[in-house]
């Protein structure tokens, strides 16, 4: 076996040789090796974040049937680039507004989030599946956001509709609402002070949800003067019974995203020419039935041809009161009839006693069932000492309950004036309304036991002191998803939320026999001062009776 001598290549080759040999180019492949590495990293830097000092998300159209996924790597309170990835999918229209420079933002999509070089940029977590969203339009001038937090979205938002973006550029704060499928409100807690908000109002009220909104500061006057309306329970009636301020008929509702008409009273008496409109339900039904008689009569220059047909001008007792407009030949009338199922007795072996059938309707059907506009409500009743605890009470046929919570009742109830709406109403003929929970604002007890509100002269401001949705209101969905016949849904638990400060509390009525402390420890929490909230809830039964545009109520 031949072993040949290994010698360098240089050896065989001298022409090729270096002088420096290998320890000159060792160096310059190392140069360029370091060179090159550097130039990767500071592309990919430069791409992911090609302007960290501005918006990372400056302004995007997004059609309404876009689907919007964020994946989020890492969120915490400090802005990482590198680690944030958002995609938007499925989009028919993705389009960078050219305008947008940090100061005046065409916002469709509004994620914020800004470097100041300090550090101070902060984002809450983008968490959960957001399937099928909408951001409603916003435009809005930014001025210097520091310290800009992006709100928290919930988790496994699926198909839900974001109806606004409030910011306050003082601030630096932003805060989306997003609408649920129950009709409540979230949000994230960073609220504005007095119901300050940058709104677009692209869309017609048709388009979005009107009971989701903020109160605003309203310094026009009144639907009617206070104390004009001959027709106002005393116990209503603010302004008679001497209630100092006047500041709570200075406010408006304002929905998110979109703007409804003020309730034109001659407007609404021409569609209700020739027809009966009947609220049916308890005493809140009462107090909404008397701001609407008075809204109306309020627009007549001839007042007297209003008169409530059988010449009475109290109706807090149980019964039936028609007032009719001569001028329109229609009548606006309320049935008393608190719970809509029918109050009854049971013979047991100890005596009678009294009971609630919740299988039968209240023997008031007849007095409503012919009318062109039914607005039915139920709910403050079912709190009442005898309802709220549900012993030996509630009944169905022959059984009377030992014992029934109050909710599973009310839902019984309420399933009970389905079947009978379905069976009785000519859909061709009446439009069904059902007026939501009105939220009370008793403090330290109930009505009964030394609630009181006295001295409240602003609404809530910030919705982390709201309630929840009421549970009542719960079992009211579940029924709307049996039902037949079209109903609409006047949602105004939220809205009469914030309004603590609308209740004749101590000035229900004047009591010349009473002390100011016997009236502060019999305050009214639950009713509302005439002119006041229920005037609202009038505005958006007229705004949601154009909006459906049946029959006389077509636009």
């Amino acid at each position: 076996m031949n072993l040949k001598k290994l010698v360098a290549i240089s050896d065989h080759f001298p022409n090729c040789a270096s002088p420096r040999k290998k320890v000159v180019s060792g160096y310059w492949l190392g140069f360029v090796s370091i060179f090159i590495l550097l130039f990767i990293l500071f592309s990919t830097f430069y791409f992911k974040n090609p302007n960290s000092e501005k918006l990372f998300f400056q302004a995007f159209n997004i059609s309404n049937n876009s689907s919007l996924r964020a994946l989020t790597s890492s969120l915490n309170s400090t802005y990482s680039p590198p680690r944030t990835a958002i995609f938007i999918e499925n989009s028919t229209q993705l389009e960078q507004n050219p305008k947008s420079n940090g100061s005046n933002l065409d916002i469709r999509l509004n994620l914020l989030g800004i470097d100041d070089g300090k550090g101070n940029t902060h984002l809450g977590n983008f968490t959960g599946n957001v399937k099928n969203g909408s951001f409603n339009g916003i435009s809005a001038k930014v001025v210097d956001f520091k310290d800009t937090h992006l709100i928290k979205l919930k988790d496994d938002v699926k198909n839900g509709t974001f109806g606004a973006i409030t910011m306050n550029p003082n601030e630096g704060k932003v805060a989306i609402f997003q609408e649920l499928d129950n009709g409540g409100v979230k949000s994230d807690g960073l609220d504005q002070d007095h119901g300050q908000i940058l709104r677009n109002f692209n869309s017609s009220f048709e388009d979005c949800n009107i009971f989701h909104g903020r109160w605003v500061r309203d310094d026009s006057k009144p639907y009617y003067p206070a104390g004009s309306c001959p027709y106002v329970d005393r116990d209503f009636n603010c302004h008679l019974n001497r209630r100092p301020d006047d500041e709570f008929v200075k406010w408006r509702w304002q929905p998110f995203g979109c703007e409804i008409p003020s309730l034109n009273a001659t407007d609404f008496l021409e569609r209700l020419r020739g027809k009966k409109m009947v609220f049916v339900g308890d005493s809140l039904n009462r107090n909404m039935w008397e701001s609407l008689v008075c809204i109306l009569r309020h627009s007549l220059k001839n007042k007297k041809r209003v008169y409530e047909i059988s010449g009475r001008r109290e109706f807090k007792k149980k019964g039936f009161y028609a007032f009719r407009f001569e001028e329109y030949n229609c009548t606006v009338d309320f049935v008393s009839s608190p719970f809509l199922v029918r109050e009854s007795s049971f013979k047991g072996k100890n005596g009678s006693f009294e009971t609630l059938r919740l299988d039968l309707m209240d023997r008031t059907t007849s007095m409503y069932q012919d009318a062109d506009i039914l607005i039915f409500n139920t709910g403050h009743w079912w709190t009442h000492e005898k309802t709220s605890q549900g012993e030996d009470y509630y009944q169905e046929g022959n059984h009377v309950y030992p014992r029934l919570k109050a909710l599973d009742a009310y839902t019984r109830a309420l399933s009970t004036w389905a079947r009978w709406v379905d069976k009785n109403i000519d859909t061709q003929k009446t439009q069904v309304i059902f007026r939501g929970y009105s939220l009370t604002h008793f403090r330290g007890g109930q009505w009964n036991s030394g609630g009181q509100c006295h001295k409240e002269t602003e609404p809530i401001f910030k919705t982390s002191h709201l309630t929840n949705y009421p549970s009542k209101m719960r079992a009211f969905d579940n029924v709307l998803h049996v039902i037949k016949t079209p109903v609409i849904y006047l949602n105004i638990s939220r809205l009469t939320d914030y309004r603590k400060d609308g209740h004749p509390s101590i000035y229900r009525t004047v009591y010349k026999t009473m002390s100011l402390e016997q009236r502060i420890a019999a305050q009214d929490c639950s009713h509302w001062c005439l002119p006041g909230v229920p005037d609202t809830w009038n505005e958006l039964l007229y705004a949601s009776l154009l909006k459906v545009g049946r029959r006389s109520w077509k636009r």
